[in-house]
């Protein structure tokens, strides 16, 4: 059975339910957790073993990546192989927020997490629950939804149990999540960067910052 982590106030996690969490990640389980956008499924995402274990408990394509989320900026340098100015701008305008940007990816990551496409998705983000988990492991966190394969996203800990059963070795029910949108997707790798999915950040507010970004650039 899950253990299932209550979290009352979500703006002022429990520090020993979150420690508790922390040592189930570092001991290579997996956790559901919310986000600011719908709950996601996490793993210490140097954990080999841990990644797989994700895809076979939502029954996923291996060939598909999964998405990471961090704790700081300086968390992005070990697993992009360069970080773009462009892309520099929209970290310090969007994070900690919805915002998923793809990099190419260095060496060290893990072919499991790009699907094999040489790029990975990071944010930080918004929501303080998510953020400490990534903190606690001093690493790379994974943030796919906490569903199914194709299935429906979860806003809730009660719908992530309905959803996998005690598959999780814990879930963090930290309250419904707005779950109206998932992360805006947008690829640096390519110029200009482009959006690949309008999520929970407007397509126009990505837009207007890179205008910006792009009048205030003194070359």
């Amino acid at each position: 059975m899950s253990l299932l982590l209550k979290i009352d106030d979500p703006a002022r996690p429990d520090p020993g339910r979150m420690a508790e969490a922390v040592r189930i990640l570092k001991g290579g389980g997996v956790v559901a957790f919310p986000t600011e956008t719908f709950y996601g499924l996490g793993v210490d995402a140097r954990n080999e073993e841990a990644v797989e274990r994700i895809f076979r408990i939502k029954g996923r394509d291996f060939n598909k990546p999964v998405a990471l989320i961090v704790a700081e900026e300086r968390d992005v340098a070990p697993l992009a192989e360069e970080i773009p100015m462009t892309a520099k701008n929209l970290m310090q305008r969007f994070w900690p927020g919805p915002l998923t940007i793809l990099f190419r990816a260095a060496p060290a990551v893990s072919n499991r997490l790009t699907g094999g496409t040489g790029k990975i998705g990071i944010r930080i983000p918004g929501h303080p629950i998510a953020r400490l988990l990534a903190a606690g492991i001093t690493g790379p966190l994974t943030a796919t939804s906490a569903n199914l394969s194709g299935g429906t996203d979860c806003s809730t800990a009660d719908a992530v149990m309905q959803a996998l059963g005690d598959l999780p070795d814990a879930i963090i029910d930290g309250g419904p999540t707005p779950g109206e949108a998932g992360s805006t997707i947008l690829d640096a790798t390519t110029l200009p960067i482009r959006i690949l999915r309008e999520g929970a950040i407007a397509a126009s507010l990505i837009l207007n910052a890179l205008r910006s970004a792009e009048n205030s650039d003194p070359s």
